[in-house]
């Protein structure tokens, strides 16, 4: 059911207006004054706003503003002295409509009904991304593991805010995409989005980038340059790898973010940018802060509402969902058909992911390359030294190594590989266990060795070398 709050001081005008909405099904709260209004206001979000432009403490249009941040809430103005003036001025601050007193029913009626379609359409909207949420999309995101479905209910709750938020996470699991959805689910959608790798622009390229120079101030400055602030005026600013940003930097940032104004390197005129900010970084932010990469005082101001991104390792079957994704979307684009193998997921699901999301698509990328109809093991080679260790299974001691100064690091391993193949009795599958690699790369291993020399130190026991053909 629709909900309306109006904000009149007059009795009369209270009551008639009650009982059109509850003829229209809305329920209704009213207030008399602006106190009782953001009392109200902050309490629940409305659907609908009736505001009378004079009330006891102040003017109606103050609210405007603060009505503005609830992006599901129509607003609309009534005043029993209307100008041209005033209704410009409103409609320029975004209210939906403008009545004057006495007003008249029919019209009303009208607001009221196109409020009703718009929260009926908000609720099919809904309850479409919520099945979209349940297989696993929320925007440009994918995943349907609960550790995604916590970060979707965190963005969620923060988008329609213009509050600043820290994206945290590790490299490739798509601090941009999120930053993206928290852009397309706020009021600031229509305007720009303007991203900015820190960590890609040079320390000398970095402050002119940002806050944008005049004409003449420095050597090749042959003309005005907006920066990424006034180029996202209105919208949001996304700073990837803040912590690449020079530290001495950070101080006008924070500034800018203070204050809500830049001056062009070269110029003295302050400039308002009405700009959400949203950073990320793939380091611990306290760490960067120890090591002064990032101000601590920055880092306060960014943390307003800090966002979590799960490694790729930690989301389960959401490699498969991933995975599948980017094989439709390859199959789309190439008008081809191949299919994800079984042993080929097996061997995805088994790997460690270190890149996450980003490195799963550029193997797919290859492996569909590389695949006839079906994509196998054998398309996946980035993968075959670097599955994910599972648990390490202890195994009795075998004989001692002797390992003496001045040894290699390969004859070191090499020593080390065979002394394991003994003590699990030549079972590679649980030599490969205990040394945490895969199984491919035992092979491969034990392939090189063999090609290296027919036969083993004689220092060193274990079971005699074997092909992966003859095991």
């Amino acid at each position: 059911m629709a909900h309306a709050i109006v904000i009149d001081d007059d009795p009369g005008f209270q009551e008639a207006i009650a009982e059109v909405l509850t003829q229209e099904g809305f329920t209704m709260e009213s207030a008399t004054t602006l106190a009782q209004a953001r009392q109200l206001l902050g309490e629940r979000m409305p659907d609908l706003a009736l505001v009378d432009l004079s009330l006891p403490d102040g003017e109606g249009s103050q609210l405007i503003p603060e009505l503005a941040t609830m992006p599901f809430t129509d607003v609309v103005l009534i005043t029993g002295n209307a100008t041209v003036d005033s209704a410009v001025d409103a409609f320029r601050e975004g209210v939906v409509d403008y009545l004057t007193k006495p007003v008249e029913l029919p019209r009303l009626r009208a607001v009221l009904a196109n409020v009703a379609r718009r929260r009926e359409l908000h609720d099919q909207v809904e309850d479409l991304r919520a099945e979209l949420r349940r297989l696993g999309r929320f925007g440009p995101l994918i995943g349907s593991a609960p550790p995604m479905q916590h970060l979707y209910d965190m963005i969620a709750r923060v988008a329609p805010t213009n509050a600043t938020v820290f994206i945290q996470g590790e490299s490739g699991t798509g601090k941009e995409l999120v930053a993206q959805t928290c852009h397309q689910l706020s009021r600031r959608r229509k305007q720009p989005f303007v991203a900015l790798n820190c960590g890609a622009v040079t320390p000398q390229l970095i402050e002119s980038e940002l806050f944008g120079h005049e004409r003449g101030s420095f050597t090749g400055a042959d003309r005005i340059h907006k920066g990424y602030f006034e180029r996202a005026h209105g919208g949001t600013l996304f700073l990837d790898e803040i912590t690449e940003m020079p530290v001495e930097l950070q101080v006008k940032l924070l500034r800018v973010l203070e204050m809500g104004k830049i001056v062009r390197i070269g110029g003295e005129r302050e400039l308002p940018v009405d700009v959400r900010l949203i950073a990320a970084t793939n380091r611990d932010p306290h760490e960067a802060v120890a090591q002064q990469k990032l101000r601590q005082d920055l880092l306060y101001r960014l943390s307003v509402f800090p966002l979590q991104l799960p490694p790729l390792r930690e989301r389960g079957a959401d490699i498969d969902l991933l995975a599948e994704y980017f094989l439709s979307h390859m199959n789309r684009a190439e008008k081809a058909d191949k299919r994800l193998g079984r042993a080929a997921l097996e061997r995805m699901r088994a790997y460690h992911w270190p890149g996450n999301v980003r490195e799963l698509k550029n193997v797919m990328d290859r492996a569909f390359i590389l695949a006839d109809q079906v994509i196998t093991t054998e398309c996946l080679p980035a993968l075959s030294g670097d599955a994910a260790p599972t648990s390490a299974e202890p195994v009795g001691l075998g004989p001692a190594i002797e390992l003496k100064p001045g040894i290699s690091i390969g004859e070191a391993e090499k020593r080390l590989i065979f002394a394991t193949l003994e003590a699990c009795n030549g079972n590679k599958e649980r030599a490969a266990r205990v040394l945490e690699i895969s199984l491919k790369t035992l092979y491969n291993r034990l392939n090189a060795y063999n090609g290296r020399a027919k036969q083993r130190p004689a220092s060193v026991g274990g079971p005699q070398l074997s092909t992966p053909a003859s095991s």
